[in-house]
């Protein structure tokens, strides 16, 4: 089961604390599918489950457009409801100017690769994704090493959990426990109900291993 990268360093809104299911958004605020979908998907579920047990965190990154995507950006959303470029843009064709919904969910910004030895670890765990890293020789997993390291330093803006996660793009969701196990993943537009049952799925899991362990 693979393990969830997960670092911040700007808690925007609210407090996130691991609990034994949690609940993980990562978005950009230039995103217009992350405000027309996963972001009310996300407040629908919070409002649902936040109370049972389940703890949530939307994670604003930036893998492209960095000079929107931005902490300040994500603050200005937050505290008056400011949307910008592409948001922008898709919202007002419908009308809308502001944001359109409530976030009452815990925010924070991913943190940035700011020294050496944090890209370093980086390049090791993106190796580690691989589940076949670890049988292959020294020389094959330097080489590995080597070019996912050339590869980070060609980016101008290195979001950590976005980029150790090797995530397809925003908005993620992601499932996970109290180990930062992941227990399951969705890209781009899902369901509420998909959501919804892998939340039930697990919580069931977890309440017959307390019942066993009494």
């Amino acid at each position: 089961m693979k393990n969830l990268e997960l670092h911040f360093e700007h808690e925007l809104q609210g407090r996130f604390e691991l609990n034994e299911l949690n609940l993980l958004l990562t978005f950009q605020v230039n995103c217009p599918g992350c405000f027309f979908y996963a972001l009310p998907l996300f407040q629908s579920l919070y409002q649902q489950y936040h109370e049972k047990k389940v703890s949530f965190l939307a994670l604003s990154t930036a893998f492209e457009d960095f000079e929107l995507n931005t902490k300040e950006n994500t603050e200005s959303l937050i505290k008056s409801g400011t949307l910008i470029g592409e948001t922008k843009k898709a919202l007002s064709q419908q009308g809308i100017e502001k944001l359109p919904f409530a976030m009452d969910f815990p925010i924070a910004m991913d943190k940035t690769i700011t020294e050496e030895k944090d890209l370093n670890a980086m390049a090791n765990n993106i190796c580690l994704l691989n589940p076949n890293f670890q049988s292959w020789s020294v020389v094959e997993q330097q080489d590995l090493l080597n070019r996912v390291l050339e590869y980070l330093k060609q980016l101008k803006h290195v979001a950590i959990t976005f980029t150790s996660n090797q995530s397809r793009g925003t908005p993620t969701v992601v499932l996970f426990n109290k180990q930062k196990e992941v227990l399951h993943h969705w890209f781009g537009h899902v369901e509420h109900s998909a959501v919804q049952l892998a939340i039930q799925h697990y919580s069931e899991i977890i309440r017959a291993n307390q019942n066993l362990s009494e």
